[in-house]
């Protein structure tokens, strides 16, 4: 019998002491038999590779047997890749075990539980101890599922729900290693069962249900995201309704998540898929974005940006016209940003020949929204290469329409002097306020007070003079202070 013992949460087996049919002993090679013996063979080898072995608390124990399994995992990695008619039906049960043994294990506690951003400059995964042993494997599984004799109506037996289940439950493996190797090997298992691909769909949503909602803490997110980026550009049209759910109410709330840097390359190439599929769903999604739009994550608010472009990239300009007003009062708002890198990645926009196309054929509209933001940061952002992006972008405009250019700049002059005739109309209101104030009884009275002591509390009948006094001031000063910021920037413009 067998004799193990637990090391983590993994069985491990003390090879000196095994006297069982698994013992790890040298076999000899498969190709030295004869071909009659060879399926024998094969499955002696796979059952002496069910032999599980210590990698972590006594990491040079049995490295004899550790060397005999690696040496009968390689071997047979090479048998199934050059030899044909060799995965007979009696193979597949043992195959299956086989990698179950080896896989399906507990993983241990992540090394970072809060969810903390994960930084690759920075941070070290945690890479399996035994992987040697790991990537033969899954090597070896994954020349089964990719052989001309594979026979999904025989495996079908074996790879089911609950294999995919397991396999899907080791994506939040912290080595890189086994999490690539997962990937291929579930995107070859939803390729060949095409009775699992429903199933596999679901669970990864709940994955991802249980990331946004619950955990915010999951290591193979970008992963799946690269899967389902291949099956949705399989996906048939027109896109099922369970496609388009998928979309926005999975998909979309990824964003919300704070450790969105980590895959949000492979997230913006599945929402670009969908929108390539079909058109109509780029106005839910591109408000949905601006929806989640970052307000103090200067960071994501640039990857927001990237995606943004990659949309406006493949919209139709039917599309354009239904989003263009909220998304560029949103582009407005980043032209403004302090974080240079925001206002940078924003004003690039005018550097897209297919998004200055689009702007063309709705200048009318988008001019209004953005000239504002555009003349108030020419000259005061202090960043000097947003200077020179913005009168690139006013330059464009400039040429792009002439007139609707001046009947913007006579517009934003005439908002301009409105709000020098308010200022005034606040000034005059100020000094009436004052007025009534040393008009009250209680004004002489409180002039004195208050340069003794600070009165508690009084009974009057208008507002205390010091109250008024000290609103009066700050409003006055700024207002003075914008309106010489905006009358400077005025001047400056018109030379240019």
């Amino acid at each position: 019998m067998l004799t193990c013992n637990k090391a983590g949460s993994r069985m491990v087996v003390d090879a000196a002491s095994s006297n069982g049919p698994f013992q790890p002993v040298a076999l000899l090679h498969i190709r030295d038999v004869p071909p009659a013996d060879q399926e024998k063979l094969f499955i002696q080898k796979l059952r002496q590779c069910c032999v599980l072995f210590d990698f972590v608390s006594d990491p040079l124990s049995d490295l004899k047997w550790k060397e005999v399994k690696r040496a009968a995992l390689s071997e047979m990695v090479e048998y199934i890749t050059h030899n044909r008619n060799v995965i007979t039906e009696p193979i597949y049960p043992e195959v299956v075990h086989m990698f179950a043994v080896n896989m399906f294990r507990t993983l241990p506690p992540s090394s970072n539980p809060t969810g903390a951003e994960f930084d690759p400059e920075e941070d070290e995964p945690t890479l399996e101890a035994a992987w040697p042993h790991l990537q033969l494997v899954y090597e070896f599984f994954l020349r089964l599922l990719e052989s001309p004799d594979f026979q999904p109506n025989i495996a079908k037996k074996y790879i089911d729900q609950k294999f995919v289940l397991q396999l899907l439950e080791l994506f939040d493996s912290e080595d890189p290693r086994e999490r690539d190797f997962l990937k291929t090997t579930l995107h070859r298992i939803y390729g060949k069962f095409l009775g699992l691909r429903a199933y596999i769909r679901k669970q990864i949503n709940n994955i991802f249900y249980r990331f946004i909602y619950e955990t915010e803490h999951h290591n193979g997110i970008a992963e799946l995201l690269e899967i389902l980026g291949s099956i949705i550009n399989g996906f048939a049209l027109p896109l099922k309704e369970e496609h388009k759910i998928f979309l926005l109410k999975v998909l979309l709330p990824l964003h919300k998540v704070k450790s969105l840097s980590v895959y949000h390359p492979q997230l913006a190439y599945c929402v670009v898929q969908f929108l390539e599929k079909d058109s109509t769903l780029t106005e839910p999604v591109v408000m949905a974005l601006l929806k989640y739009w970052p307000k103090t994550h200067s960071p994501k608010e640039v990857m927001f940006l990237n995606e943004l472009e990659e949309i406006l990239d493949v919209i139709e300009p039917s599309e354009f016209v239904k989003i263009m007003e909220p998304l560029f009062r949103q582009l407005a708002k980043c032209v403004s940003s302090p974080h240079f890198q925001v206002a940078e990645r924003a004003l690039y926009y005018w550097n897209n020949e297919y998004i200055m196309s689009l702007i063309s054929d709705n200048a009318a509209k988008i001019l209004p929204i953005m000239f504002p933001s555009l003349y108030r940061n020419s000259k005061t952002h202090w960043n000097k290469t947003i200077h020179g992006l913005i009168y690139n972008a006013l330059k464009l405009f400039m040429e792009m329409n002439q007139k609707l250019f001046d009947d913007c700049t006579q517009q934003f002059k005439a908002e301009k002097l409105k709000e020098k005739l308010k200022m005034k109309e606040r000034e005059e209101a100020w000094v009436k306020i004052e007025n009534l104030a040393k008009a009250n009884p209680q004004y002489a009275v409180y002039s004195q007070a208050s340069t003794i002591s600070i009165p508690v509390a009084m009974e009057t009948d208008g507002p205390l003079f010091e109250d008024v006094q000290m609103l009066r001031k700050t409003v006055n000063e700024e207002a003075r202070q914008s309106v010489g910021r905006k009358a400077v920037s005025s001047v400056q413009l018109r030379k240019v």
